[in-house]
């Protein structure tokens, strides 16, 4: 039966089933996925052609004394570089200032203590004044599609985003060579297969040879 037509037959019947199965799985974890990342494509594209109005937001809050004097004994240390926050200080920036600090680590100085808070499609920094015993907080907003054309580079995003990202990546691939392997097996009975699938080939590196210097 293994030699004959009909278990060939039926052996390239159960290939293709799988085929389609691994290809429908992969086209749905990659939908959205794919259709932001196209999006976001065009918008990086045509970046220079897109208005961005950066929405700049300042927070002023007065320290409790009792945490300031805490922060000084810190600083005088003192502390290596990068050192993070305590945790009074960290639930304190939370709690006034509405600022939730996934990373603590800081710059130190005697007077002063600077967080840099990068974050996808704007800005942000923290700066608690040991001497004026204030904490500053200033946000800057570049708007959504900042925000998205951030995600598709993954910048400032956080590990489960570059997660994502790869496990995104992945069945991207998965996606193209099961489409590929299924084109092949019905390019027999579609003349245009081939000719189609080189022309998707040829069109990109001849543009990259020609006008990418």
């Amino acid at each position: 039966m293994s030699g004959t037509p009909e278990g060939n037959r039926a052996r390239r019947a159960g290939w293709l089933r799988a085929l389609h199965q691994w290809h429908w799985i992969s086209s749905a974890v990659s939908l959205f996925g794919m259709l932001m990342f196209a999006v976001t494509g065009i918008t990086l594209n045509h970046a220079g052609a897109i208005e961005s109005k950066p929405r700049i937001e300042t927070r002023v809050e007065a320290m409790p004394t009792a945490l300031v004097e805490t922060l000084r004994l810190v600083a005088a240390s003192p502390p290596s570089a990068g050192q993070s926050l305590p945790a009074d200080a960290v639930a304190w920036v939370g709690h006034a200032l509405d600022v939730r600090l996934t990373s603590g680590a800081a710059e130190w100085s005697e007077g002063e203590i600077y967080l840099a808070l990068p974050r996808p499609g704007g800005d942000a920094w923290l700066r608690l004044d040991l001497e004026a015993g204030e904490a500053e907080y200033e946000l800057t907003d570049r708007g959504w599609i900042a925000w998205l054309n951030d995600l598709h580079k993954g910048r400032n995003s956080g590990e489960a985003w570059r997660w994502f990202i790869d496990i995104f990546a992945v069945a991207c691939v998965l996606f193209s060579l099961t489409g590929l392997l299924i084109l092949q097996a019905h390019a027999a009975n579609r003349p245009a297969v081939w000719p189609t699938v080189g022309f998707g080939v040829v069109l990109p590196v001849l543009l990259a040879l020609l006008f990418i210097h």
